[in-house]
């Protein structure tokens, strides 16, 4: 963005519909809840696919939202909502596909978040090509990326740079966030996430399993569900290690959690810039992480987290090791960490850019 707009009483009552297709509560969509209750205009969230629950958590916390079967009944609403001129946001693959077909076709404004790409199968790499095809096309006024790691994907392919904005995600400030809990007898080391590939749990594994079977203080817990969790459990049970790895499931709320951790560890294989990383660094616990996507963009080696190359498990392993081994390091990281999180991903500020942008892109669409 160039200079500040200023705004006019209409601006905070700019229509803005956010199109999301989700399975659960992850990273984008906790960054989709905050970001309706901290930015200026009137949200509405579309859910092509969605759990109930998911679209309860979101009405519960004052979001207007409501599932939406289908193309046709989205071009149904949309065209009901055509004479106020509303900004489609869209989120993930097919909320981009279907926002693309609605803008085009209505002649509205499109702004598209990419918060990462997973093209690890052949579906998923025709998605990702043809995603940043359709972000070329006139249709699109903005692409917002979460970290310069996918702003660059785009540039690669000839999106243009007058369309490009990278925003990272961002974090409301803390209230209540209890004091991290120490336990000097024992260490707990996290993962958290799906347990799908992208996220690399097997990876996770193959650095804790060593590390456990070497450190007889060492734990570890694996919060999340999916694909991959009967083979993980497999492996653990192989292990010997089922009473010191252990699988509880997906976690509503992980305040409990952050105040038993020791360190958040990233297995991650592709990332955009991880919600649960500014979660972690706000909450005072030490990340180690393998540098993907927008990891680096945020992660400073031994200033502010431990970095370790990807998919290299065994350095990965290493700089949790460290953590064991230097505790006035790790005092070190979680201080500079917590500034971090405050002067560059704070929610309120990066509310701001969003809303400028949302403004420029819808007074440009009514020239």
């Amino acid at each position: 963005m160039n200079a500040p707009l200023s705004r006019t009483p209409s601006d905070s009552a700019l229509p803005i519909i956010h199109l999301l297709s989700s399975g659960g509560f992850y990273g984008a969509e906790r960054m989709l809840l905050d970001h309706c209750l901290a930015t200026p205009g009137q949200h509405q969230v579309l859910f092509l696919d969605a759990p109930p629950e998911l679209i309860a958590r979101f009405r519960d916390a004052g979001v207007d939202c409501q599932g939406c079967a289908g193309l046709g009944q989205l071009l149904g609403h949309l065209r009901q909502r055509r004479a106020e001129r509303p900004l489609i946001n869209t989120h993930n693959f097919k909320g981009l596909l279907f926002g693309w077909v609605g803008a085009t076709l209505l002649r509205l404004p499109l702004v598209i978040t990419q918060h990462g790409f997973t093209p690890r199968s052949r579906k998923q790499k025709f998605y990702t090509w043809l995603s940043l095809q359709l972000c070329r096309t006139a249709s699109v006024d903005r692409v917002v990326c979460v970290a310069e790691s996918i702003a660059v994907l785009h540039r690669q392919a000839s999106v243009g740079a007058q369309k490009l904005q990278v925003i990272p995600n961002g974090l409301p400030a803390a209230i209540g966030l209890l004091p991290h809990s120490v336990n000097c007898q024992r260490f707990l080391a996290g993962y958290v996430g799906r347990l799908s590939s992208e996220k690399g749990p097997d990876l996770f594994l193959d650095a804790l399993i060593p590390l456990c079977q070497q450190h007889p203080h060492l734990d570890a817990v694996m919060l999340g569900d999916g694909p991959e969790r009967e083979t993980l459990m497999a492996r653990i049970n192989a292990a010997g290690l089922q009473e010191r790895i252990a699988l509880p499931g997906y976690q509503t709320d992980m305040s409990v959690w952050w105040r038993k951790l020791d360190a958040l560890v990233i297995s991650s294989r592709t990332e955009g810039t991880p919600m649960i990383l500014l979660e972690a660094m706000q909450a005072g616990v030490p990340v180690v992480a393998f540098g993907v996507g927008g990891i680096p963009d945020v992660l400073e080696d031994r200033h502010n987290g431990l970095l370790a190359t990807p998919a290299d498990s065994t350095a990965l392993a290493r700089q949790i090791g460290t953590l064991l081994t230097e505790p006035a390091l790790t005092s070190t990281l979680v201080v500079n960490a917590k500034r971090t999180q405050l002067d560059r991903y704070d929610l309120k500020a990066l509310a701001e850019r969003w809303s400028q942008l949302y403004i420029r892109t819808a007074r440009e669409a009514r020239a």
